[in-house]
This record gives structure tokens, C-alpha cells and sequence, in this order.
């Protein structure tokens, strides 16, 4: 089980020393709308990446703990930062902390599980992919966020996604950058593509589909992927760009509704449940279903649903 898996291939765009802003990914799928209700709080989102900037002022608050899988810093299981970047990236976008400085993540105040399964350069075994899964699991997290993928159908990395699911855990993966913009071009990344998990495309601040981002008949929804701003290693920031960028605005939404829809049904959401609900906060781009599946990511359709049907609105609208 040697075989190689990667982090979903993205671009460094710029890096940047001090910042203070909402990124413009966060906006567009109308979190801070949501934030008087929750910001997070309670949701376990472990990430498995490339470990994490674990001194970073805007994630220290929100690491609970985690695991090495990989081979650096000698193997050690206790060390889990993070020398690539990836992966610091990927948890400012979910969960960094709103603290009047630097940026704010989709969720807040989340918990991340850091789970280093890829290396300083990015790369990783299956195996080390199926223990940060088993991990999870087994410190009951509420969502699996994976920027990362491989050509291969490992039946071993399907199970273990399979045992996450049966868990009641929500398992949010990176479609691919393999796409050229083309409807029918059919580029498969695993786990991205298997149908248990919920696989996110890309899209850019215009709410065009990106270039890269894979297409093919697994992709759930679509998430901002380009020139996405966020923490990065020595405490500082970068906007990087790809459907690794795309992932944790999905997971960190998910952190957000799991907290409203438990509280609104006023009982524990199975993992089908949890995921309908996800689906009903998205709304169309008008294109192939193959790259968007159900839609971009938008957590107050539901509020503005009601507002548009709201008797008074109607009638408003007759006595016109």
C-alpha cells in the first residue's frame, strides 16, 4: 500500500504579511449572515491535509489536537505542523477565529481535528489516508474535510470512507483540477468521486465555473476555488487557487447548518438528513450539472425563500 496519493494540485497567487477582512469566499456563500445564530461551535471538523501552522494567532484557538501519519519530523505522531502550507490554508478557510484581525473562517468557532496525512511536499500513502479516516472516526468528528486525491479506486480507502459515513460523519472532498472547462470531460479523483462522499467543484468570485475544476456525474456542489485568501505557514496569508479551496468552504458551511438544523428538528440529523439539508441551501449557476451538480453553496436561500413567500409579500405584490 505504497501507492501515492497527493494534495488536489493548487497555485500559490500571493502571499501577504498582515491582513484584516472577511474574504470575499466567506461573503459570497453568506456566512456572517448566519453568525447570530452560530458561528460553529461544538462541530469537530477534522482536516486531513499536510498538518497545520499550529502557533498561526488565527487557528491556535480552534486545534483540539491531532496526529502525524506521515514520515516527517521523523514519524513522530505528537507532530503534526505543517511545512507545505495546504493545509494551514485549508483550515483558516473553516474555522478561523473572528478576532478583529487577520481573517475569519466559514465557521468560527468550529473545532479543528489536525490530521497530517501528506508530507512537506505534499504527498502521502493510502495508508496514511485510511488511518487519518480511522482517526477520525474514532475521536467522533462531525465532518471529514479532504483536499486531496489520487487516481486510483483503493477499495480499502472506500471502506474507510464507508465506516466514516456509518458513523454519521459528513466526508466533504475536492472534485479535481483536472478539468479544462469542458461539460463532458469526465475527470475522476478518488475519494472525490465516490458517491458517499460529497464532492465540491470550483467556481471564481464571479461565480463563473473554473477552468480546472473536475467535471464529471459525483460532483455534489460548487464552492468559491479561486484566489481564495486565507492563513497560511509563519503566521501569514496567501490566496491560493483550486477545488482545495472550494472543500472547506463547503465543510465549514456544513459546521454551521449541522448546529441550526439539530437545534431546529431538536434531535441528532443522520448523515442523509444532514446532507439533504446542504443541498437545500444551494442555488443553480445555469451550468452543466456535471460541473456544479446542485449549485453553489449559499446558507440563506432558505431565509429567502420564506421572504419571497411570506403571505405580506404576496399580497404586497396582488395589490401592485
Amino acid at each position: 500500500m505504497e501507492r501515492q496519493v497527493h494534495v488536489i494540485p493548487f497555485q500559490v497567487l500571493e502571499k501577504i504579511e498582515q491582513v484584516n477582512e472577511i474574504p470575499t469566499g466567506v461573503e459570497m456563500i453568506q456566512a456572517p449572515k448566519i453568525w447570530e445564530q452560530t458561528k460553529g461551535k461544538g462541530i469537530t471538523v477534522a482536516i486531513l491535509d499536510t498538518g497545520c501552522d499550529l502557533t498561526h494567532p488565527d487557528l491556535k484557538e480552534r486545534i483540539i489536537g491531532g496526529i502525524n501519519f506521515t514520515n516527517d519530523d521523523g514519524g513522530k505522531t505528537d507532530v503534526y505542523m505543517d511545512y507545505n502550507g495546504h493545509g494551514t490554508h485549508v483550515a483558516g478557510t473553516i474555522a478561523a477565529t473572528k478576532n478583529n484581525n487577520g481573517v475569519v473562517g466559514v465557521a468560527p468557532e468550529a473545532n479543528l481535528l489536525i490530521i497530517k496525512v501528506l508530507d512537506k511536499h505534499g504527498s502521502g500513502q493510502y495508508e496514511w489516508i485510511i488511518n487519518g479516516i480511522n482517526y477520525a472516526v474514532e475521536q467522533k468528528a462531525d465532518i471529514i474535510s479532504m483536499s486531496l486525491g489520487g487516481p486510483e479506486n483503493l477499495p480499502a480507502l472506500h471502506e474507510a470512507i464507508q465506516k466514516a459515513v456509518a458513523a454519521n460523519i459528513l466526508v466533504i472532498c475536492a472534485a479535481g483540477n483536472e478539468g479544462d472547462g469542458v461539460d463532458s470531460t469526465d475527470e475522476f479523483d478518488y475519494p472525490g468521486c465516490y458517491n458517499e462522499v460529497i464532492s465540491v467543484g470550483a467556481i471564481d468570485l464571479e461565480r463563473h465555473s473554473s477552468n480546472f475544476s473536475n467535471s464529471n456525474n459525483e460532483v455534489d456542489l460548487v464552492g468559491p476555488g479561486e484566489k481564495i485568501l486565507s492563513t497560511y505557514l509563519n503566521g501569514t496569508y496567501a490566496t491560493l487557487s483550486g477545488t482545495s479551496m472550494a472543500t472547506p468552504h463547503v465543510a465549514g458551511a456544513m459546521a454551521l447548518i449541522k448546529v441550526l438544523v439539530n437545534a431546529s428538528f431538536e434531535r441528532t440529523l443522520t448523515e442523509r438528513e444532514l446532507y439533504a439539508q446542504l443541498i437545500k441551501r444551494t442555488v443553480p449557476l445555469g451550468n452543466s450539472a456535471k460541473l456544479e451538480g446542485n449549485g453553489l453553496v449559499y446558507l440563506t436561500v432558505m431565509d429567502e425563500l420564506s421572504e419571497v413567500f411570506n403571505p405580506k409579500f404576496v399580497a404586497k405584490l396582488l395589490s401592485l
